[in-house]
């Protein structure tokens, strides 16, 4: 449930807190008040998509941040778990949009993605829109709702799973039996392989193989250096590092024959002359060991331009090589066993499509029984928003095709009478403006309410009726209401005369800037408001009394 909402700088409205009880809480003002940004605020806290034009003129950026009771919630506690995101029973959902366009989100005071906001918010609340009754034009979207109201979630999850699984089957089965293709398959792969085993190397081997080319590409200048590196060590230059290093220690030994804290400087110098020696020695070793091969330079230039022939070819890394030929390999070993895997795939293929058929069959049978249940359900609904003999009828037809489809072995079409004598037709071909704002919202009271959502918003469903329908409407949400958390955003008094509570959206200007005010209203301020929307702008003694009869009716 809903328990309370902030606003800061969004749109017109500077800075409002509202509390929300249990209930149905209707909200009402002039047209152009801003009625709707209470609704478009949490839709933003549900994670849709903000700009800039929702921050108020001359702010730096809006904050929304709403709170809810999750008591009688477990999906939504269970997610808020899974995500680390869990702080007990109530749930914090904020956010900041900039006036650039960015906007950052929060779950429970820990940063969260707009992602995580709409997986949440899913759980939690459901919001219908002025336009969302066009949604039932879809045929996709009227399987949506009647699985929803029969509770599918899982046979519907079951059926598509074997579907993919069977499908993913077959496309494997063609694979292997591919004839005359899957012989040229195999004659490619063992030509691949044959040029892989070759020529690819493991990590080590490949460093290895660099290494050498490098040795061998630069040997002349290796045994230049290193016999260059050797004449400056211990050449015959008066200069040489050597020479220098003798004239050094007899100089040395002779000052530490007059103070012998010089020892160990004279001992260093020795250690360095062996080492000097020993450098000179390896160095004159590595000079005349230097192969000058150009029989073996050419092998390895060879050898590394064929690894990068191939990686180029297969689009790997060089020293991932050996990992594809193990992959083609593998490709090549299933296509010369075919025999046995395609054995193997079919008795997998049948075993699906047994299952699917029983969990097709289940589905079928779910929805045939919802079907009619929720037929009579919203015909009865109907009749009682001034369709009086209109009918619903949830038609259910087979799928084409005999494979196993992802959807079920059905498709599903609303039709609908809205009149007494015709015969139900396509909803998208008959139902006027109207019709469908009416038959929409018969649809969602039967619907709605009976899954673990605790708040439901409705924008202005109940445009383009009025008079004793908009009573009936009104009734209908206040029963809703019973059941769960409702608001609803409404400009008919028959609908807002029915509200628990009553919220009243006001806007004021200075000349030089608007504000809009969200008021909570008290027994007399109701009384107020329903005798401006019956009345208009000027409130009579008359409107004052239908007001207060209306609301006294509603609340006995």
């Amino acid at each position: 449930m809903l328990t309370s909402l902030y606003v800061r700088q969004f749109a017109v409205v500077e800075e409002a807190e509202i509390a929300f009880g249990p209930g149905l809480t209707v909200v009402s003002g002039e047209t152009g008040a801003g009625k709707s940004l209470l609704v478009d605020a949490l839709m933003l806290l549900a994670g849709a998509r903000a700009d800039s034009g929702m921050v108020r003129s001359g702010s730096d950026r809006a904050e929304l941040a709403a709170e809810f009771d999750l008591k009688g919630l477990p999906e939504a506690g269970e997610w808020l778990r899974q995500e680390e995101l869990d702080d007990g029973d109530t749930c914090r959902l904020r956010r900041v949009i900039r006036v650039e366009g960015s906007s950052k989100g929060w779950i429970n005071g820990r940063p969260a993605s707009l992602a995580q906001m709409s997986a949440l918010a899913s759980l939690i609340v459901e919001i219908h829109g002025q336009h969302e009754h066009q949604a039932l034009l879809s045929r996709q979207h009227q399987m949506a709702l009647l699985d929803a109201y029969a509770g599918n979630d899982a046979r519907v999850a079951q059926v598509r799973d074997l579907a993919r699984a069977w499908r993913d089957a077959t496309a494997r089965i063609r694979t292997l039996s591919g004839g005359d293709d899957r012989e040229r398959q195999i004659e490619l792969l063992t030509h691949e392989l044959e040029d892989l085993d070759r020529w690819a190397l493991t990590p080590a081997a490949l460093e290895e193989l660099e290494a050498q080319h490098r040795r061998l590409a630069n040997a002349g200048r290796l045994a230049e250096g290193a016999n260059g590196v050797v004449e400056l060590l211990d050449g015959e230059s008066e200069f040489s590092i050597g020479r220098a290093l003798l004239r050094a220690q007899a100089e040395l030994s002779r000052l530490a024959e007059l103070d012998s804290t010089l020892a160990p400087a004279l001992e260093l110098l020795d250690s360095a002359q062996i080492q000097v020696g020993e450098a000179v020695d390896g160095l004159g070793r590595y000079a005349q060991d230097v192969e000058l091969d150009p029989e073996r330079l050419a092998e390895v230039d060879t050898h590394l331009t064929h690894l990068h022939d191939l990686a180029r070819r297969y689009r790997v890394p060089v020293a991932e090589l050996t990992m594809k030929a193990e992959e083609l390999r593998e490709r090549l070993n299933e296509l010369e066993g075919a025999g046995d895997a395609l054995d193997r795939l079919g008795r997998e293929r049948d075993r699906l499509a047994n299952d699917y058929t029983a969990a097709a069959s289940a589905l079928s049978a779910s929805r045939s029984e919802a079907a009619s249940r929720l037929g009579d359900a919203v015909g009865g609904l109907m009749g009682e928003l001034g369709m009086t003999g209109g009918r619903l009828v949830v038609q259910l037809e087979a799928a084409d095709g005999t494979d196993p489809d992802p959807q079920g072995r059905e498709r599903c079409e609303l039709l609908v009478s809205a009149n007494p004598g015709q015969s139900p037709r396509p909803l998208r071909k008959v139902a006027s403006g109207g019709e469908l704002a009416r038959i929409s919202l018969a649809i969602e009271v039967a619907t709605l309410g009976n899954d673990q959502i605790g708040c439901m918003i409705f924008d202005e469903v109940d445009t383009g009726i009025g008079g004793a329908v908009a009573e009936v409407v009104g009734q209908k949400l206040r029963a809703l209401g019973e059941r769960c958390q409702v608001l609803c955003v409404t400009h008919l008094p028959q609908v807002a005369a029915q509200g628990h509570s009553h919220l009243r959206v006001s806007k004021q200007s200075d000349g030089e800037s608007t504000h809009t005010r969200i008021q909570t209203l008290d027994a007399n301020g109701r009384r107020d408001e329903l005798s401006r929307m019956l009345g208009g702008v000027e409130i009579t003694r008359e409107t004052r009394a239908h007001a207060k009869k209306m609301l006294d009716s509603a609340q006995s």
